[in-house]
């Protein structure tokens, strides 16, 4: 009995094959009325198997091997380990003798690449598959016209199919074209070119229209937010407008033409999560309208909304999308209901855009479920549910601003009508008033006159404590035309004295004598005033606060000029002070345009804190130890280098980087401001410059200040 089947199985298995592969008769009832097309993808006699021979395109080959399978069940299983798929597809169609005198196209639509071969001949390629040695290049299918299909109508023809694809490197992680399988290929007719192009640029002009009129709205909502910060509802209304527009642009973007897999992957996962990030700030703007407090409820949607939101991207199911719009329709309709007897004013402007977006969207549903429908209702309803929420919260900001006057309007009417009743009473106490406001108004003067006092004094008394350094050196030198002018003072009072006595005696010529004495007395009072005045404005234009203007200065001399009055002020102070001094300036320098006064003060100051430092390692050091300060300038690539170096005991790493820092000290207290170099790095910085500095913790410590040569 086994031989017997296996005898039956042998003699009719050609039969058997011979049935899987017979033709196809495609009638004019096979075409769709509303597309024009007769879908090749989901017929029965598909035929498919794995791997690459070009000889699969012949007509008449043995296909016991091959699989049942249609283009739509092609998957990522199907790959091997390096994520390709490559295999052919056959089926055996007629065209039926009723399509004789109509011209026939043919449609592919998938992102693979794809050798179409018509008995036994390659007809097409749509993409490269790298069959002819070049490079695999995927099919964009994106608004692609079909290609003519001329083959003889009433025959049979055998379509062999060589499909190479990839899985994608972003998720979902399926084949390329897995999403455009459903429409792989099909047969189209005349009449489907002009509808093709048609709906192309309705799409086109509808999602254009929807950017630009969000786009403009957005920027009018984020004009009016930041021209009204009080307003903290016009800050999120930007907010999820901005999002919408980039959900907009993200879904026309998918659909242009030419773009590449990746970035059309890229695009559709940003869609994926703008989506349900809209859902959520369009739900908290509503809150915030509706004055809800933020719940438990909220927040369990936006867990909700985000989880599907990553869920989508992974798995790009339907049915998830469905759920986070029912989901999003079920929390709007709650808090819609849970507010309802509470809503007043601008607040039902919101209302009324969101039950339109809902009532679009039903209908959009609705209608999209009846064949055929025009392609322009669709996209009208379309138009409904992207402009009725942006133009809704448009409305809301007018009535909302329009309360906001009424508001202000009825305060400032109270206020007028308060004011009318206590007018004779202000009257009565204007007077008192006014006196308290003055004098309300001078203690609060004097208060800020003291403040801006005490701000300036400990600037200035940082500018004080190196004049008094510079003081304690040429003290006597004032000294001595004081003393000049005190004696002859003093002479010239016992003249003036006998002058009047000669007078009164009627000694005119001795009377003379004695005026001319004062006279010359006069003189070399002014001569040694004038000695003295020299003195004192040397000191103040140390002291003074600059004018701000740059002069040209030689470097060289001032610096100089200040390392010899600070050692010499210091002398003054403490005879038992000694230092030795090295100077090394370069002579090529010159004059360089800075604010002297400035300068000299930031000078001052270092050679001030580099003295102090080998003073006070003498004082704690060995017999041997010769405290030294040095000071250079030079050159260095379009700078100007003034380097002030000492061998004291160097600033310990854990403060260096807090020396800057205003009232920062390492001086005793009462010995340091703590603004010295605190106000000499600003002085460097608004030069232009930079105060650098260098130190080795017990041997020595070097600033450098770098001013540019040009400024």
């Amino acid at each position: 009995m086994k031989y017997f089947l296996k005898i039956l199985l042998f003699i009719f298995l050609p039969v058997l094959v011979n049935c899987q592969d017979t033709a196809i008769t495609l009638t004019p009832g096979m075409v769709d009325p509303k597309k024009e097309v007769v879908m090749l993808t989901n017929l029965d006699g598909w035929l498919f198997k794995k791997g690459n021979d070009t000889n699969w395109a012949k007509k008449n080959i043995d296909v016991t091997t091959w699989q049942k399978l249609k283009p739509s069940a092609l998957s990522e299983k199907l790959a091997d380990k390096n994520g390709r798929l490559e295999c052919w597809l056959r089926l055996k169609i007629k065209l039926d003798t009723s399509f004789r005198d109509t011209p026939v196209d043919l449609f592919i639509g998938a992102w693979a690449a794809v050798d179409l071969y018509v008995d036994e001949n390659l007809y097409y390629s749509f993409g490269n598959t790298g069959s002819n040695g070049k490079p695999f290049k995927e099919y964009n299918p994106t608004y692609k016209l079909p290609i003519a299909f001329n083959i003889e109508k009433g025959i049979d023809h055998v379509l062999a199919i060589h499909f190479v694809d990839y899985t994608s490197s972003l998720p979902p992680y399926r084949l390329k074209s897995e999403g455009w399988l459903n429409n792989f290929i099909a047969i189209t007719l005349p009449q489907f070119k002009a509808g093709y192009l048609g709906r192309h640029l309705e799409n086109h002009f509808f999602r254009t229209i929807w950017l630009w009129i969000n786009i403009i709205l957005c920027l009018l909502f984020w004009v009016l937010a930041f021209q009204n910060r009080g307003e903290k509802n016009l800050l999120l209304i930007g907010l999820a407008s901005t999002v919408q527009i980039l959900t907009i642009y993200c879904d026309q973007s998918i659909i242009n033409q030419g773009i590449s897999y990746f970035n059309y992957t890229l695009l559709h996962l940003a869609w994926s999560i703008l989506l349900p990030v809209g859902a959520i700030l369009g739900l908290l703007l509503l809150l915030r309208i509706f004055k809800r407090k933020i719940g438990l409820a909220f927040k369990i949607f936006v867990v909700v909304m985000l989880v599907c939101g990553v869920a989508q991207i992974f798995l790009a199911t339907p049915i998830l999308l469905i759920f986070m719009i029912t989901f999003t329709l079920g929390a709007y309709t709650y808090y819609i209901i849970t507010s309802w007897k509470t809503l007043k004013g601008a607040q039902w402007a919101v209302l009324v855009g969101i039950l339109l977006q809902f009532s679009f969207g039903l209908l959009l549903a609705t209608v999209s479920l009846a064949r055929p429908v025009s392609s322009i209702i669709i996209l009208l309803l379309y138009t409904g549910v992207f402009l009725s929420g942006p133009l809704s919260l448009l409305v809301y900001i007018a009535m909302r601003f329009k309360e906001i006057i009424k508001e202000v309007r009825g305060n400032a009417q109270q206020v007028v009508k308060l004011s009318d009743e206590k007018k004779e009473q202000a009257l009565n106490q204007q007077k008192i008033l006014q006196d308290e406001v003055n004098k309300q108004t001078a203690e609060i003067r004097t208060t800020l006159e003291n403040l801006k006092s005490t701000q300036a004094q400990l600037i200035q008394s940082e500018k004080m404590a190196s004049l008094g350094e510079l003081t304690a050196g040429i003290a006597h030198e004032i000294q001595n035309p004081l003393n000049f002018v005190n004696n002859f003072s003093d002479v010239n009072k016992e003249l003036a004295d006998e002058l009047e006595q000669e007078i009164d005696k009627g000694n005119y010529a001795d009377a003379k004598t004695i005026a001319k004495d004062i006279k010359d007395n006069e003189q070399k009072i002014n001569h040694h005033g004038k000695r003295a005045d020299a003195i004192v404005k040397n000191m103040l234009q140390h002291s003074r606060s600059s004018s701000g203007a740059k002069e040209l200065t030689n470097i060289n001399a001032l610096a100089e000029e200040y390392l010899r009055l600070s050692y010499h002020g210091l002398r003054a102070k403490d005879k038992s002070f000694n230092a030795i001094m090295k100077t090394d300036f370069d002579e090529s320098i010159g004059k360089i345009n800075i604010i002297p006064q400035d300068i000299g003060r930031v000078v001052l100051n270092l050679i001030n804190n580099a003295f102090y430092a080998v003073d006070e390692k003498k004082k704690l050091s060995q017999n041997g130890y010769e405290p030294t300060v040095s000071l250079s300038t030079k050159k260095n690539n379009g700078k100007v280098e003034i380097s002030v170096k000492d061998n004291g005991n160097g600033i310990p790493q854990k403060v260096l980087d807090k020396i800057f820092q205003p009232f920062f000290t390492t001086k005793p207290t009462g010995q340091g401001t703590g603004l010295g170099l605190s106000l000499s790095y600003d002085i460097v910085k608004a030069h232009g410059g930079e105060l650098k500095v260098e130190t080795k913790e017990g041997e020595c410590t070097e600033f450098i200040i770098q001013l540019p040569i040009t400024s």
